[in-house]
């Protein structure tokens, strides 16, 4: 293995993935699994995580599947003892659990907000706030990467709770990243546009897709392997010297904002 490739080597590590069941997340569990992570594949809903671990126990990789609800304190602090129990000191996190909500602002109610909020931003904090206590405990550091989007960059009709949520979370990723920095935990974003997976390709493959790409510089929606190369950067040695920062991966489309 070249110097260049050992950087993004994850031999030895273990990562939770949140989220895993489905889209990018069971996409980054597979992506840091074939690096040589261990996985704890985390998300309310087993069954598509046990699939998950046998795709990944293929070829020869090691995951579980863990339960856990974001938004639940109790299960968070569970999620983290059974990965660690399971697997050994976590020294990867990617918060990637998430919902949206698309609705008119004037339709929008209290519950719907605090459903949004709760998950992408409450979520996100309360997993790394465990993790990291954690990583800071046993002195060995780590990286968190928080899921983002390009919407919590700008505006959008429809959005509010989902974009004021991404936008809370980047501003979370800086915070904490400059108080964890002292424990040699960083803590950085993905922030991506459009990357089409089994849950939005019906939609982005019509109408609504067609108008939607014309926004987008490079003329086409992205895919989940175009994340791969960003998250390896954050989560291994390549990105050591990396923390506070937001990288998107949106073909130009912010650009162009």
């Amino acid at each position: 293995m070249s110097a260049a490739a050992r950087l993004f080597d994850l031999e030895g590590q273990v990562a939770i993935v949140t989220g895993a069941s489905s889209g990018l997340g069971r996409h980054f569990a597979l992506t840091l699994a074939r690096h040589g992570a261990k996985v704890a594949a985390a998300a309310r809903r087993p069954e598509p995580l046990d699939d998950l671990v046998r795709q990944i126990a293929a070829f020869d990789g090691r995951a579980i599947a863990v339960p856990l609800d974001v938004t639940d304190p109790a299960s968070v602090r569970e999620s983290v003892r059974v990965a660690e129990t399971e697997l050994g000191p976590v020294s990867i996190l990617i918060n990637n659990a998430g919902v949206a909500l698309d609705k008119p602002v004037f339709e929008q109610e209290e519950a719907d907000w605090d459903r949004v909020l709760d998950t992408n931003l409450k979520g996100a904090w309360l997993m790394a706030q465990e993790v990291a206590a954690h990583m800071a405990k046993l002195g060995h550091g780590g990286s968190i990467v928080n899921i983002a989007s390009i919407m919590g960059l700008g505006g959008a009709s429809r959005l509010a709770p989902y974009c004021a949520s991404k936008g809370g979370l980047i501003n979370l990723t800086r915070a904490l990243a400059v108080e964890l920095a002292r424990h040699d935990v960083r803590v950085n974003a993905l922030a991506p546009g459009y990357i089409e997976t089994e849950m939005n390709r019906e939609l982005l493959g019509g109408e609504a897709g067609r108008a939607l790409v014309k926004r987008v510089p490079q003329r086409r929606f992205g895919r989940p392997e175009d994340l791969d190369g960003a998250l390896l950067l954050l989560a291994s040695k390549a990105g050591r010297y990396m923390t506070g920062e937001v990288l998107v991966i949106d073909g130009g489309q912010s650009a162009k904002m």
